[in-house]
């Protein structure tokens, strides 16, 4: 049984992928994320999916319910970066 089988997509989750995020300064993500899961903490450099870049810094095995269209390079030191998506 596929529980996900007729159900509609929501922002408020859950994802339906996990994509592996390589930053960039340049290259928005193929799809806008609705949150990001961090697996080595660090700083994170990203453009919200309103266009405003913030950059905070996170924990280890963090999850940040926000919605990404792009992570940057430049300022991020944060590894392991995911992308949750609703594909």
């Amino acid at each position: 049984m596929n529980p996900f089988e007729n159900r509609s997509h929501a922002l408020s989750g859950p994802a339906t992928d996990a994509l592996p995020v390589t930053p960039s300064d340049t290259i928005d993500l193929p799809d806008v994320a609705i949150g990001l899961y961090v697996e080595t903490g660090g700083s994170i450099s990203f453009v919200t999916v309103a266009g405003s870049t913030r950059s905070i810094v996170v924990a280890d095995f963090s999850i940040l319910p926000i919605g990404v269209r792009r992570v940057n390079a430049t300022g991020t030191t944060a590894t392991g970066i995911h992308a949750l998506v609703l594909a």
